[in-house]
């Protein structure tokens, strides 16, 4: 605009058609110049905004798939969560079937006894292979991290006071943690 201005003041009454006429087209050129940035910001502008809006979207339902997908995988893994395990008691489940035919047909008692035994050891084995263990109660000293005391008895022993005198209920931990705990019966 300055350079206008210098241009008018400079110029003499005498000026030609020719030198107005420059004049107008270096103005709508410079007005064009003004303009054109200014939509060029808007487009681009425009155009930043879809593309953060698509992006927006995009990750949107991204997450949203991988929340569904997780959660369906979470069910499906309580349910079949503890199929490693019925698949290793089937074979206890079969011995007990065969055991219980076999109590209709035999008049053995002791090999009925001796037959239930081992029914109930190879349990308890499939069990602790599975990461199963007991808790050992009687005699140590009470912890309600592992204990649940059901009742206080006095202590027939002074060294028995504060410790487990009986068991009523075994507990059980697996893999470390505690899945039931031993109900037990502390001295005073």
């Amino acid at each position: 605009m300055k350079n206008k201005f210098k241009k008018l003041f400079n110029m003499n009454t005498d000026n030609t058609e020719k030198e107005l006429q420059e004049l107008n087209e270096e103005e709508t050129t410079q007005s064009d110049l003004n303009e054109n940035p200014t939509i060029d910001i808007e487009q681009s502008s425009e155009d930043k905004y879809n593309q953060l809006n698509d992006k927006y979207l995009r990750l949107y339902s991204d997450f949203e798939n991988f929340r569904k997908r997780t959660a369906k995988e979470k069910i499906d893994w309580s349910k079949f969560a503890g199929e490693e395990l019925v698949k290793a008691l089937l074979p206890v489940v079969d011995d007990f079937e065969r055991g219980i035919k076999s109590m209709n047909e035999t008049q053995n008692v002791n090999a009925l006894k001796e037959g239930v035994n081992l029914i109930f050891h190879k349990f308890k084995s499939t069990l602790q292979q599975k990461g199963l263990d007991e808790i050992d109660s009687k005699g140590t000293v009470f912890n309600v991290d592992i204990h649940e005391a059901i009742t206080n008895i006095p202590s027939p022993e002074v060294e028995l006071k504060g410790k487990v005198i009986d068991e009523l209920e075994k507990g059980y931990t697996l893999n470390g943690k505690v899945i039931r705990f031993a109900k037990v019966v502390v001295g005073n």
